[in-house]
């Protein structure tokens, strides 16, 4: 993204610094038109004013005196850096510097002398300067030339003050535009960590898939050899069958269950428990614990199982375990004495995926399936801190009578 973002600013740079370019160009351009324009209408006027045309009949020092006041109030009122009139014989009457004034012009005067109006620049006594000559006529006949001139100096500089004029905004177009390349930069690469974590997500959730149907088939398969075995009667064959699927290490005594008379129930228990005993730890159950035949259905058996093996796992050495079920629901206390849960990790525990383990490949499902049966059922479910510092959930579930009331 950082390559993307310095490329976006070369581009904006490029682009300004093309515009800057043609602007200035048009400005230079703009300013000199603007002055030949003024320069030749300078002249053309001056030429046409019936005070010089009069004056050039006269001797040079007293057409001089007559003229060289309105060349300097013209050459001050105009802005322009010179005014020359001269006569038909290319004598100076008018000039800026008065050393110059009766002396040949400096230029060919051929051309205007032949009635020719140009525009152009040329090196004279002020030195290079964007000049018109404009031909004196008077009864159709060139009696002079009036000359008026800018220096090329001073329309360098009105291009350089132009260009200052103009860097402003040319920084300030590169700097918003830079910010606006990164602010859309930040806007693509927020775009694209979603896509990314939403295939990573959807890569697994078809992991997980993939597995569970796996499992599915491997498992009615299994079901299918036990209730055979089952059915022609060769119960210890389908016990050896079992215990190959899910062998018992014996390392400790099993959980005490004894306040619990449901079959499935006590289990479910022993079976989540037995990873725990292996390690030396023990599955407890709580003395007030008592379950009413036929108020466990498949549903809370699933948030049970699910429960009790998320606290094996995350225990040291004990598992507390509260059932109380009754026609009305069922409400269920697990406890683990393991590490328990960050504060700032509990809105996000019941999402699929999510795991405290460093290998979280395969974890991170059964909270989430504990979640959706709870809130399919009317149920809750609370996650806190047990008195033995580790994790507590916490669940009341309907029965399945009261949940499809509700």
């Amino acid at each position: 993204m950082l390559t993307i973002l310095l490329m976006q600013c070369l581009v904006v740079l490029v682009c300004v610094g093309a515009t800057t370019a043609v602007a200035v160009a048009v400005q230079e351009r703009s300013l000199r038109d603007a002055t030949r324009e003024r320069v030749l209408d300078v002249a053309t006027s001056l030429a046409a004013l019936e005070q010089v045309q009069q004056a050039m009949g006269l001797p040079v020092e007293e057409a001089a005196a007559s003229l060289q006041p309105l060349a300097d109030l013209v050459q001050e009122s105009a802005g322009v850096d010179y005014v020359v009139i001269h006569d038909d014989d290319g004598i100076r009457i008018t000039h800026p510097t008065p050393a110059e004034r009766g002396k040949r012009v400096s230029t060919d005067p051929t051309a205007t002398l032949a009635g020719e109006t140009s525009i152009g620049s040329e090196e004279g006594t002020v030195g290079m300067t964007l000049r018109a000559k404009v031909p004196i006529v008077v009864d159709d006949d060139v009696v002079g030339g009036a000359s008026v001139g800018i220096l090329e100096s001073r329309l360098a500089a009105d291009v350089g003050d132009a260009m200052w004029g103009l860097l402003p905004w040319v920084v300030g177009s590169a700097i918003v535009g830079c910010l606006l390349s990164g602010v859309l930069t930040w806007f693509i690469r927020r775009r694209v960590r979603r896509l990314e974590d939403a295939a990573r997500e959807l890569q697994a959730q078809r992991r997980v898939s993939a597995a569970l149907r796996d499992q599915s088939h491997e498992f009615h398969t299994r079901l299918h050899v036990i209730r055979g075995l089952i059915a022609e009667g060769f119960d210890d064959d389908a016990l050896d069958y079992i215990g190959g699927i899910v062998p018992v290490t014996g390392a400790s005594a099993g959980p005490d269950v004894g306040g619990i008379d449901d079959p499935v129930v006590r289990t479910v228990l022993e079976s989540a428990a037995e990873p725990l005993h292996a390690r030396g730890g023990m599955l407890v159950l709580d003395p007030a614990s008592t379950v009413e035949s036929g108020s466990f259905d498949d549903d809370a058996l699933l948030v049970l199982s699910n429960l009790a093996r998320n606290a094996v796992e995350a225990a040291r050495d004990r598992v507390e375990v509260r059932v109380v079920a009754a026609g009305d629901g069922i409400h269920l206390r697990v406890d683990d004495d393991g590490d328990g849960i960050a504060e700032s990790d509990v809105p996000r525990v019941f999402e699929r995926g999510y795991s405290t383990k460093t290998d979280a490949e395969g974890h991170g499902v059964g909270l989430d399936l504990v979640r959706r049966t709870v809130v399919r059922r009317g149920g809750t479910i609370e996650v806190g801190r047990a008195d033995g510092g580790g994790a507590r959930f916490t669940v009341d579930l309907p029965s399945a009578r009261v949940g499809d009331l509700a």
